[in-house]
C-alpha cells in the first residue's frame, strides 16, 4: 500500500520505517493535512495523520476524487476527523486507542504538582541564586477532594493515583465504573456538584458536541475559590476566554493544560523566532499561575512505539482485506 504520512516528526518516523519493514510505501512529509496540502495525496491508497491535520468534509472530498481510499491516524482523538462524512463517501478511518494513557496520566500528575508546588519558579529563582521560599507556597494533596471528569482509560488510572496520594476521588462520566467505585471509594457526581466539591479537577474526556466548551465561566464560578483545573485531554473542552478571566480574577487558583482549543498552526512548530499572533494564547501563557506544555502528554518512548504499531497494524489489515479492530464507525470513544 502507498501511503503518505502527514505531520511526520522526526522523533516518530523511525519507529514507522522499522515496524513497516518494506511492507507498505511510505512517505513521510512535515507538512500538515488541510485544504491545501491535500494534492499531495494524489497517486496515494493511504495517509496517515495526527491530531492536528484537518480531515473535515471538504478536505476528505478532496482526497477521496484524488484516489485516497483509506486514513489511519496517530492519535487516540479524531474529533479532527468527520467521521459520519468520511464513512458516507467510503473511506476507512482508524485510529491509535490504548496507546498511552499512563504517558497521559502520568503528565497529569507532574503538571498538577510542578503548579501547586512552583517547581517551574523554584527552577528559575534558584538559577538566580534566590533561595527564599516567600513566592513558593503550595498545599497538600494529602486529604484533598479531586474531580475526574472522565473515568475511561485515563481517567481510571488517575483515579488510582489519586486515591494512592490520600485524595477522596469523585467523577463525572456517563457510564459508571463499578470496579472504582468498589475498590478507590470512587463517588459519581454531577457535573456541577463536582465542580463545588473538588480543589482539584482534571478533564479526561474526549472533545464531541457535547463536551465543547463545557467548562466555561458558569462551571468556573461553581468551582471552590483557588480550585486547580487541569486539561491534558482537548483544549476545546474549555473555552479560554472564560477561564483566563476567572484565573486573573483570582478565584481559579491556577490552570495546567497541555492543550490548546486554536492550537493548530501553532503547536508542533519552533516559533521562537517569528513569534504567535494569537493574543489569546499569548494572555493565557504570561498568567503566573498557568502552566502550559505543548500537547507532550502522549511522547514517551513506549507511547510512541505503540502509535507505530498500531499505525502499521492498521495499514496491514486495510492491504490484507481483514477486519481492522480500530476503525471508527459512528460510536463515540472514550479517553
Amino acid at each position: 500500500m502507498k501511503v503518505l504520512v502527514y505531520s511526520a516528526k522526526d522523533f516518530e518516523i523511525k519507529n514507522l520505517e522499522k515496524l513497516n519493514g518494506n511492507k507498505h510505501k511510505l512517505k513521510f512529509v512535515p507538512d500538515v493535512l488541510n485544504s491545501t496540502t491535500a494534492v499531495m495525496a494524489a497517486g496515494y491508497d493511504a495517509i496517515s495523520i495526527f491530531s492536528n491535520d484537518d480531515a473535515s468534509l471538504v478536505v476528505l472530498e478532496m482526497l477521496w476524487d484524488l484516489g485516497v481510499k483509506y486514513i489511519t491516524l496517530r492519535s487516540t482523538g479524531y474529533n479532527n476527523v468527520s467521521v459520519k462524512s468520511a464513512k458516507r463517501i467510503g473511506f476507512k478511518v482508524a485510529y491509535a486507542p490504548e496507546y498511552s494513557p499512563n504517558a497521559i496520566a502520568e503528565h497529569t500528575i507532574g503538571m498538577l504538582l510542578a503548579l501547586n508546588r512552583k517547581l517551574v519558579q523554584a527552577d528559575a529563582q534558584v538559577k538566580r541564586y534566590n533561595f527564599t521560599l516567600d513566592n513558593l507556597m503550595g498545599f497538600d494533596l494529602n486529604g484533598k477532594t479531586v474531580g475526574i471528569f472522565g473515568t475511561g482509560r485515563i481517567g481510571s488510572i488517575l483515579v488510582k493515583i489519586f486515591h494512592a496520594f490520600g485524595c477522596k476521588v469523585v467523577a463525572t462520566d456517563l457510564k459508571r465504573n463499578h470496579y472504582l467505585e468498589s475498590h478507590y471509594d470512587l463517588e459519581y457526581l454531577p457535573l456541577e456538584e463536582l465542580c463545588r466539591r473538588s480543589d482539584v479537577i482534571s478533564i479526561n474526556a474526549p472533545l464531541n458536541y457535547e463536551t465543547h466548551h463545557i467548562f466555561y465561566e458558569p462551571l468556573f464560578m461553581a468551582m471552590k475559590e483557588g480550585a486547580i483545573l487541569i486539561n491534558t485531554a482537548r483544549g476545546g473542552i474549555v473555552k479560554t476566554e472564560d477561564v483566563i478571566d476567572v484565573l486573573k480574577s483570582g478565584h481559579l487558583g491556577g490552570y495546567a493544560t497541555d492543550v490548546y482549543e486554536h492550537e493548530r498552526g501553532v503547536f508542533f512548530k519552533d516559533n521562537s523566532k517569528n513569534g504567535i499572533n494569537d493574543e489569546v494564547l499569548k494572555e493565557l501563557i504570561a498568567l503566573p499561575n498557568v502552566l502550559l506544555t505543548p500537547h507532550q502528554a502522549f511522547a514517551t518512548k513506549e507511547a510512541l512505539f505503540r502509535i507505530a504499531e498500531t499505525t502499521i497494524y492498521n495499514l496491514d489489515c486495510w492491504e490484507e482485506g481483514k477486519t481492522c479492530k480500530n476503525e471508527l464507525g459512528f460510536e463515540a470513544v472514550t479517553l
